[in-house]
């Protein structure tokens, strides 16, 4: 992951929370699906959030399953420090810095991977090698739900998904310096059509997976090894 991101998500760590709602016109809906199709018959399942930012999904998982065993990784050290307040001195969270899509993961297994708004920064042949990874790291019956941006089937598509996002954003009442940011932020977008990202799961070996939610660019992905 470029060097660019990190600086960008570092600058705007400290208000992430705040601006996400409002930068998300189904925010609601897309958190609580993927919280929703979290589910494993364990009480303490053992979880890994890739490019957890503040660790708001990780939170919300962790309210469907106190005892989880939770390893939060992401490259922004500023956005884990976030992830650190929330969780407070929490002995089930563990924090790894460094980038999800180099880092090896040796000998860890997870019955669940998690993952919000952050794998579609990979080019598309890093997201491909990261949910082959994943599966790698996933228990048996394990599951994987990845809440992330994608793309339009079509040029026309992207471009009325990003006027609807720009037309919402604008009505929200975000400063005008926080609304430029956000749509610089988005230039370094890198999303995948929903049919691409079943695909590459489909070849990474998980036996079932489907795009469970979808609302414009955002959509939420659950897959079971």
């Amino acid at each position: 992951m470029s060097d660019l991101i990190k600086e960008q998500f570092d600058a705007v760590a400290q208000s992430y929370d705040l601006q996400r709602r409002q930068l998300i016109p189904c925010f609601d809906d897309f958190y609580s699906t993927a919280r929703d199709w979290v589910n494993i018959d364990k009480k303490s399942p053992r979880i890994l959030d890739i490019g957890t930012g503040t660790g708001l999904f990780a939170a919300y998982v962790q309210q469907k399953y106190p005892e989880a065993q939770l390893t939060l990784i992401d490259i922004s050290e500023e956005m884990l420090k976030g992830a650190r307040m929330r969780f407070g001195e929490d002995p089930n969270v563990q924090y790894i810095s460094g980038d999800f899509a180099t880092y090896a993961f040796d000998g860890q297994q997870y019955d669940i991977v998690i993952s919000s708004l952050a794998i579609h920064h990979l080019a598309h042949e890093d997201k491909s090698r990261l949910f082959h990874k994943i599966y790698t790291r996933l228990t048996e019956g394990g599951i994987f739900v990845n809440a992330d941006q994608i793309a339009g089937t079509s040029a026309y598509f992207d471009n009325l998904y990003k006027e609807q996002w720009e037309h919402t954003i604008n009505q929200s009442g975000l400063p005008n310096e926080v609304i430029a940011s956000a749509i610089e932020r988005r230039k370094l977008d890198r999303n995948a059509t929903f049919e691409d990202q079943l695909k590459w799961l489909s070849d990474a070996g998980f036996a079932e997976a489907e795009c469970i939610y979808k609302y414009n660019e955002f959509g939420v992905f659950f897959a079971q090894k």
